[in-house]
């Protein structure tokens, strides 16, 4: 009688290569993985990204001009929605505004709350240097239209554009004590003499040969345009009666597109623009005035003063 050969059976060859399922009998993978006899090289631990420090960045002349493409409309940017019932129905049906919609909020969720004030560590947030001459007339941009209250006038809304339009304008754009002061290295009394002087002798002069000085403080938070509100009579008693109606308070419609397109990359920095009488950015200053930047402002000023009073020469020939 021949008996069975006793084979030597180990408990891996008791398990297939290749498993069937009872239900659908597809091939699955193998229960089980093989651990390699040879173990990888350990990987180096990521080196730590350097941080940035204040010499990284550096100011660099402003190279192009700033400013919305189409000229200012007087009520623009008001902030205030007036849509009709049927133009709102229309626009919540409409996709393609939905995916605008979550652009422009994912761009606001993504910035962080306190990008501002860390940019500031680097030259107390000056992001540009002013330029050395004048934008020319026919590649400059427009300044926007801003919507706001003036001392003048608390109660009523006023538009920028009407108050810039026919007359060279020194604005300063600015949110908060510190920006404020800012703007101040470039046209204040006492810290460029050489400008209030020539805006003193201008002033009185009509059309594009005037000088004046805007003042735009933006504030969106509610509860720090109430300060201000309640602390009027202090800033009216800073300024001249006559400059009243030119200290503007915006509280809504100034939104990341209009930042951009003027330039003001940190909110918490002051900006001062010099726009002519056709509300055109023919220079730009950010933050702390340098040297020789507060005289390049006046003389920005004198050759733009000049310019305009030629073109209204030219205009009186050609009448004639």
């Amino acid at each position: 009688m021949l008996k069975p050969r006793h084979l030597p059976i180990s408990s891996r060859s008791l398990l297939p290569s290749q498993w069937l399922c009872p239900s659908c009998q597809s091939r699955l993978q193998r229960p089980y993985r093989l651990a390699s006899s040879t173990t990888r090289p350990s990987e180096p631990p990521p080196s730590e990204p350097s941080q940035p420090t204040n010499e990284e960045f550096t100011p660099k002349p402003l190279s192009h001009p700033l400013g919305q493409p189409n000229p200012p409309k007087p009520g623009e940017n008001s902030g205030l929605d007036t849509r009709t019932w049927r133009q709102r129905r229309d626009d919540f049906f409409n996709y393609d505004k939905h995916l605008e919609r979550r652009k422009e909020l994912t761009r606001k969720v993504s910035r962080p709350y306190f990008r501002d004030w860390t940019s500031a560590k680097h030259h107390r947030g000056k992001t540009f240097l002013s330029a050395p001459r004048l934008f020319k007339a026919e590649s400059s941009l427009y300044f926007p239209n801003l919507c706001g209250y003036t001392l003048a006038s608390p109660s009523a809304s006023v538009s920028t554009t009407s108050v810039l339009q026919g007359r060279t304008s020194v604005v300063s754009v600015f949110s908060g004590t510190w920006a404020e002061r800012q703007t101040q290295s470039f046209v204040g009394q006492a810290e460029n003499a050489a400008l209030a002087e020539e805006v003193e002798r201008l002033k009185s002069r009509g059309g594009a040969e005037g000088v004046q000085r805007v003042w735009v403080n933006v504030e969106e938070d509610w509860m720090k345009a109430g300060l201000i509100w309640l602390f009027l009579g202090g800033m009216k008693r800073k300024l001249a009666q006559e400059e009243w109606g030119r200290s503007f308070v915006v509280r809504r419609g100034f939104g990341e597109e209009i930042r951009e397109n003027i330039g003001m990359a940190n909110g918490k920095v002051g900006y001062v623009y010099l726009v002519d009488a056709a509300c055109r950015i023919r220079w730009a200053g950010s933050g702390d005035a340098w040297e020789g930047e507060g005289e390049g402002l006046v003389g920005c000023v004198k050759r733009l003063v000049e310019g305009g009073k030629r073109e209204k020469e030219k205009g009186a020939m050609g009448r004639k």
